[in-house]
């Protein structure tokens, strides 16, 4: 079960130790393979990660994706992540 906070957000924080893998990540220019959902939608791809950002308390990886295009990815929906 999902519980929203008060404005109505039902992300969950990420440990501190994964955001750090993230933040490495970026800073290497180091592709993940990344999977996560978006509803119903499962996403499993390699992923260039460009930077992180927290809006409205969320916190969202902003990666490139193999076609190219540009992507937000909140992280508490990344069901795994490994270097590519």
């Amino acid at each position: 079960m999902n519980r929203t906070d008060e404005n109505g957000s039902d992300y969950r924080p990420i440990a501190c130790e994964l955001y750090s893998e993230y933040e490495l990540a970026i800073l290497r220019r180091r592709r993940l393979n990344l999977r996560w959902r978006e509803g119903n939608v499962c996403y499993a791809l390699p992923v260039l990660p460009l930077d992180l950002e927290t809006r409205a308390g969320e916190e969202f990886l902003h990666c490139l994706l193999p076609s190219g295009k540009r992507a937000q990815v909140r992280l508490d929906r990344i069901e795994h992540m490994e270097p590519a």
